[in-house]
């Protein structure tokens, strides 16, 4: 059984709650910085063997602050990336409803195909989620591994785990700062825990 701690990057300097920020590399706030720390105090106790963070600075800075209480060396993957957003990046939806009122219509679609213009499909994140599946093939059963990362990527990364067809990845969630565990086994993956945000409070 491997164990995989799944986590969110904290809070940006964009404001990452309201804005969407992809490829854009914006640093954590002083929130951020805050709730990383919480994630550090919360994963204290845990054995971790592998962590893996994306390469873009709010999730690479979440996991070396989690990282300074562990001996496990911090594995920048550019395939964690966040879907890249193109003409997009940075707006709130309300004002991409304004400025691309049929992206806005389109955006609620299933469809894996789906593309934001100037950027990537969804179907392209899922490829870099494949591809990075193919670390975690390396691992010992008995590993705990940390996986900090993005919302999009979390959220496909789950679906793959657990058997669920790729078009639900959605109807996930993955807030700010999260942590989210499951158990992997031969047989499949079991989800022990989903967003849990309790060590922000």
């Amino acid at each position: 059984m491997s164990r995989l701690l799944l986590v969110r990057h904290g809070n940006t300097k964009g404001n990452s709650a309201e804005r969407l920020w992809g490829h854009t590399d914006i640093e954590l706030s002083a929130l951020g910085i805050k709730q990383a720390e919480q994630l550090r105090d919360r994963l204290e106790a845990e054995k971790i063997d592998a962590i893996y963070t994306s390469e873009l600075r709010r999730a690479s800075a979440t996991a070396e602050i989690i990282a300074s209480r562990h001996q496990a060396q911090v594995t920048i993957c550019p395939e964690l990336k966040e879907i890249n957003f193109g003409q997009v990046e940075g707006l709130t939806f309300q004002e991409i409803s304004q400025r691309y009122p049929e992206l806005a219509r389109a955006w609620p679609t299933r469809d894996l195909t789906f593309q934001f213009p100037g950027g990537e499909s969804i179907g392209d994140l899922n490829n870099r989620v494949t591809k990075f599946l193919s670390r975690l093939e390396k691992h010992a059963p008995e590993e705990t591994i940390l996986i900090v990362a993005h919302s999009g990527i979390l959220r496909l990364l789950i679906c793959h785990l657990l058997g669920i067809e790729l078009e639900h990845w959605r109807q996930l969630r993955t807030d700010l700062a999260s942590l989210s565990i499951l158990e992997t086994y031969p047989q499949g993956a079991i989800l022990n825990l989903l967003n849990d945000v309790s060590h922000l409070s």
